[in-house]
């Protein structure tokens, strides 16, 4: 019985009583593939406007198994693919930091479907076996609490425009040491977001004369 491969990584499988005498070379060659998918790291020269299809060899190595793709210094000018091979599953790092105009390039099964850049920077993304998925911030779960925000940390090119809504906000969140001189401008603040439940420090407009609160709060009695 011949050998089969398997199907993620393309390793040899050897059958019972096979290649006598070559095991030991056969079974080193697996690990040097199993050593590649796990910290492998090639380094990819695109073509603008073209397709750079990665490949998977039975028993070889190969530039699709590599864990890290570093795509080489190039500005994109038109449409671009990387294909890694249909019917894998894997993990990848790409790294796109030495791609001008990364918006113009598609990572992606050869099948299915992938993701585009949108910055000049590091990706995480998985292959399932029929479309490569980012995994990208947005899609991690967790929370970031207030502690974990460091003084001054939020700036204002930090933030996009409308950013900011109140779901968004907990009830005392916004403290003064936590953010920067001139950091949140209107632009940023989606309407109605910042209420009074929002501030550590209240501040009330209204036709009534000041009333409980606390050192610090501001009132504005009009008429």
């Amino acid at each position: 019985m011949a050998s089969t491969f398997s199907t993620d990584l393309k390793l040899e499988l050897m059958a019972t009583g096979e290649n006598a005498g070559t095991w030991g070379t056969k079974t080193n060659t697996n690990l040097n593939l199993v050593q590649q998918a796990i910290a492998g790291f090639e380094s990819i020269t695109l073509s603008s406007g073209s397709t750079t299809a990665l490949v998977m060899t039975n028993a070889s190595i190969s530039t699709a198994r590599n864990m890290i793709i570093k795509f080489a210094t190039i500005t994109l000018s038109g449409a671009t693919t990387v294909t890694i091979p249909d019917s894998i599953e894997k993990f990848y790092i790409f790294d796109c930091t030495a791609v001008t105009n990364p918006t113009n390039l598609t990572i992606k099964t050869a099948s299915g479907t992938g993701f585009v850049p949108n910055l000049s920077k590091m990706y995480a993304a998985y292959a399932d076996g029929t479309n490569l998925n980012e995994v990208s911030l947005d899609t991690l779960g967790g929370s970031i609490g207030t502690t974990s925000i460091s003084d001054d940390a939020v700036t204002n090119a930090k933030v996009a425009n409308d950013a900011i809504n109140t779901a968004q906000i907990v009830n005392d969140a916004v403290t003064n040491d936590k953010v920067a001189d001139d950091a949140v401008n209107t632009s940023q603040l989606a309407n109605d977001a910042v209420t009074a439940s929002k501030l550590q420090r209240k501040f009330t407009i209204s036709t009534s004369s000041p009333s409980g609160g606390s050192d610090g709060d501001i009132w504005f009695k009009y008429s």
